[in-house]
């Protein structure tokens, strides 16, 4: 396979010096259109029902704006440049790892590995939160006296997230699934939008002071949103998406991100900037919390909202899932019964631990600013841009080469900030808040 790119190896940097193992999973399967409905999935998940708290409220209209719109094209411009590269040197990287490692050797490979599955897991606690969140805000519809509490709820999603994943083998069986999480999206984005709606026009005048205790607070405050704005937009895993994809695989995975940042950005934005006007400083992190309406209407997004997080989740886990099924060499169909027997013990057992320190931590922005900070940052941005500049540092400028280090040492500064903002937010809220809290 000849890249597209034209990109010639360098002997000095490109030597991956250990072996890139193949996969058990499907490659080189799945369209455009639906790379890029795993791509919408992903922003257009659970998650969008928290950013009018965890963005707009600590940013307010003009910092929420203006971080959302410049996140989407500097998030578009940094996967663009790692869909470039998805065939440097002339053969397929389907893992992130891989990518890193041909082009800087064996540490850079365990080094993204590194960071790339603490972003996962991150991002997978997030939506064993978020989901429930959602199942209890279902719950509290019917039942006045709160006899069960959100780590309950945390631990029914991670039941549920178990299932799912020993009944869906890989990324690409995610086809139909795909659908119904559309189908879920558009429940819970359309219900919170019509309510926040009803909401805002009957409601008095809002506040939409941003409230900070002291310059610290609005340091971090900001610092953690910005982290957030980030978080929103990029998966961590772009070439393992790439790598379902048929070829030209360079180009087809560049109309799916075409299609994610216009098209799929369109409800992300709507619910965000609807639900902070609605209820302003006062927005809840979970926006149906704020939403008043009809119950039975509130209880189907609530559950269409439980629902799209475990098929969201899967997509976000898949990485660790191929790992260790390639890890293993489970091959052969996924009825086999020791294929299904390996998929209860590897991946209940990835599960269990992931709501487990989800129900003992439930702090949800403080997550998202800590997985922004910690790898969201370094995969997505300062990665992206010195992959790109090693790669094609003969072909680029000295403008261009200047603009590509100001892009990676911005964004290493960036990440070092929220990184200890991350931290001290989930410091506080753990002296707050006792371990398995119920917030």
């Amino acid at each position: 396979m000849v890249a597209d790119n034209g990109d010639e190896p360098d002997d000095d940097n490109n030597k991956l010096t250990l072996h890139v193992p193949e996969t058990s999973h499907q490659i080189s399967t799945d369209s455009w259109f639906q790379a890029g409905f795993v791509l919408t999935t992903g922003i257009n998940s659970v998650f969008v029902l928290g950013y009018s708290g965890t963005i707009m409220v600590p940013l307010g209209w003009v910092g929420g704006v203006v971080g959302l719109l410049l996140a989407t094209a500097i998030s578009l411009y940094a996967n663009m440049l790692v869909a470039k590269l998805h065939e440097f040197d002339g053969k397929r990287h389907i893992r992130y790892r891989d990518l890193a490692g041909q082009i800087y050797g064996r540490e850079a490979y365990y080094i993204t590995w590194a960071l790339q599955y603490v972003n996962l897991f991150m991002i997978n606690i997030g939506y064993l939160i978020l989901g429930g969140s959602a199942l209890k805000a279902f719950y509290v519809l019917f039942n006045e006296e709160h006899t069960l509490k959100l780590p309950h709820f945390i631990a029914i999603e991670g039941v549920v997230c178990i299932l799912f994943a020993i009944s869906t083998p890989h990324l690409s069986s995610l086809r139909i699934w795909l659908g119904c999480s559309t189908v879920l999206s558009l429940i819970y984005i359309i219900v919170a939008c019509v309510l926040a709606t009803k909401d805002g026009l009957n409601a008095p005048p809002r506040d939409y002071t941003i409230h900070w205790t002291s310059t610290t607070s609005r340091i971090f405050s900001t610092i953690g949103a910005s982290a957030n704005l980030v978080f929103a937009f990029n998966t961590g895993m772009l070439p393992e998406i790439q790598a379902t994809v048929r070829q030209p695989a360079v180009k087809n995975m560049l109309k799916a991100l075409y299609f994610q940042f216009s098209v799929g950005v369109v409800p992300m934005y709507a619910v965000t900037f609807i639900g902070y006007w609605a209820y302003g400083s006062s927005t809840a992190t979970y926006l149906l919390n704020s939403a008043t309406g009809p119950l039975w209407v509130k209880a189907s997004a609530n559950i269409s909202a439980f629902l799209q997080s475990v098929i969201a989740l899967h997509i976000f886990a898949s990485p660790a899932y191929e790992y260790l099924d390639t890890k293993f060499g489970i091959t052969g169909s996924a009825l086999k019964l020791q294929n299904i027997a390996f998929r209860i013990l590897a991946r209940g057992s990835y599960l269990t631990i992931s709501t487990l320190v989800s129900a003992m931590l439930p702090f949800l922005g403080d997550f998202e600013s800590l997985t922004g900070a910690l790898s969201t940052f370094p995969l997505t941005f300062i990665l992206a841009n010195h992959m790109f500049l090693m790669a094609k540092k003969n072909k680029l400028s000295s403008l261009q080469q200047s603009w590509h280090w100001l892009n990676v040492g911005f964004f290493a500064l960036m990440s070092v900030a929220a990184t200890v903002t991350g931290i001290r937010l989930i410091i506080v809220d753990s002296k707050e808040y006792h371990i398995f809290a119920d917030v």
